[in-house]
């Protein structure tokens, strides 16, 4: 497919973070682009100030004519009206995933892969080189913080992309530079088992590397590529590309990195967490590799605000802080817990989950559990289950009977505020990637609202 033919697209699940980068992409090169998405947010909301018409009911009154090109998310269901018309009238459809693959091939490519971390280092990634001169495109999964958006139009031959595992997705992706941040089981309702994620996911990412091309590789999970030409590794104090030494100075986790090219002692990151460390170090590796100047990488790692729902501090006071995050992994859940207790000693964590997916859920309860319980004190929600069907047996009480906490507390959507408004949390934590994120401003309201009433 020829991008340059393209005239008119249309996006059906316009309002995933990937799918809304790839219209904002397109809508830069002066393309008529439109879509629809199931619920309005504050992202439909932006693209639609943006210029871009988004409707939420399957209408075919409300889609274009004729189209020379539809874009679609896997999340989208296959009798979706619209997506079973367009089919009808023979108009191309593809994946996002394809569509992305496409893009980049005509660039130099950075593609971040990994169970977690991707997010946060492909938009460290994309920071550290700006702030090194070279001005990239990116296409992100999150909101950077410090450019406001998910897509970066960039002005020089390099694009920088998160690599998405779930479908096998970033299989259409031919990497220059790559990471894999770790490659822990997850979407085993795709894959079958780990090894089968493995082999036939991440193993194939990294053989599809450019000739020349080269991979970094957490040590955590360097060893599945050890056969493989062109990986490197990285990690906190061991790797060829590695950060140790990390402490807190002056309110700032701070660390040393350590490389073949350079040593950068007394490096000071903007965002908290042994985790951020470590990805901080494989976006330093890349950032190098393509081109950015040390001097410019340090002053990027200092200013990196981090990513929207990424330990983002939505509101604090002397007092109270509130942080919500997207973790939905267990790992992420430790980290997230540790960088809080790392970055607020001493203090009460009080966290609210809500378990993603009956899938993930059944695989990982115990280790659920396991990380909740490193919380003080525990609200879970139900679970959110997108794009799966009940799987009987499954809840999430299936994580709360499994839980230790003795401050442990089963909560639903409609009783979670009047729950948290008999609390006085010192930091609270919500954390999902489902719709919790829609309480934010709620809680916020609530917090403010019990601060103002203990100073009266």
């Amino acid at each position: 497919m020829n991008l340059n033919d393209l005239r008119t697209l249309y996006f059906i699940g316009i309002g995933g973070i990937g799918m809304s980068a790839l219209a904002r992409y397109f809508k830069g090169r002066g393309l008529s682009v439109s879509g629809y998405d199931k619920t309005e947010t504050p992202l439909t909301k932006a693209l639609v100030e943006e210029g871009i018409p988004v409707h939420y009911t399957e209408d075919l009154s409300q889609i274009p004519a004729a189209a020379d090109l539809v874009v679609y998310t896997p999340a989208v269901p296959a009798d979706h009206q619209e997506l079973v018309h367009f089919r009808a009238q023979g108009t191309p459809v593809k994946k996002r995933a394809e569509v992305l693959g496409i893009i980049s091939r005509g660039m130099k490519t950075i593609a971040v892969a990994g169970t977690h971390g991707k997010t946060t280092t492909s938009t460290m990634v994309a920071h550290l080189l700006y702030s090194g001169g070279v001005e990239c495109a990116a296409f992100l999964g999150g909101i950077s913080l410090n450019f406001g958006t998910n897509f970066l139009h960039g002005k020089s031959e390099w694009v920088v992309v998160e690599a998405d595992e779930y479908d096998r997705s970033f299989l259409q992706l031919d990497p220059d530079l790559a990471i894999v941040t770790s490659a822990e089981a997850d979407h085993l309702d795709i894959y079958g088992t780990h090894e089968h994620l493995i082999e036939t996911g991440y193993r194939a990412f990294a053989k599809k590397l450019k000739p020349g091309g080269r991979l970094w590789a957490n040590t955590n999970c360097q060893h599945h590529f050890k056969d493989l030409n062109g990986i490197d590794s990285y990690g906190l104090d061991s790797g060829n590309y590695r950060s140790e030494n990390i402490r807190m100075e002056n309110g700032r986790v701070t660390f040393d990195f350590t490389c073949p090219k350079l040593t950068m002692k007394g490096a000071q990151l903007g965002v908290p967490g042994r985790h951020n460390v470590e990805n901080a170090t494989a976006a330093i590796a890349v950032a190098l590799e393509a081109g950015a100047s040390p001097e410019g990488i340090r002053a990027g790692l200092a200013s990196f605000r981090g990513t929207r729902r990424r330990f983002e501090i939505v509101w604090r006071n002397e007092d109270q802080v509130y942080v919500d995050d997207y973790a939905h992994h267990p790992t992420e859940l430790e980290a997230t817990i540790g960088a809080a207790r790392m970055y607020f000693p001493g203090k009460k964590l009080t966290g609210i989950f809500q378990p993603h997916l009956y899938t993930r859920t059944r695989d990982f309860a115990a280790e659920f559990a396991h990380a909740l319980d490193q919380l003080d004190e525990v609200l879970l929600l139900d679970i959110y289950p997108a794009r799966e069907l009940p799987i009987e047996g499954v809840s999430s009480a299936t994580i709360f009977e499994k839980m230790r906490n003795p401050n442990k507390h089963l909560v639903n959507k409609a009783n979670l505020l009047e729950t948290l408004s008999g609390m006085q949390p010192e930091v609270l934590l919500t954390m999902g990637a489902g719709d919790i994120d829609t309480f934010t401003g709620k809680i916020g309201e609530l917090l403010i609202q019990q601060f103002e009433d203990l100073k009266m």
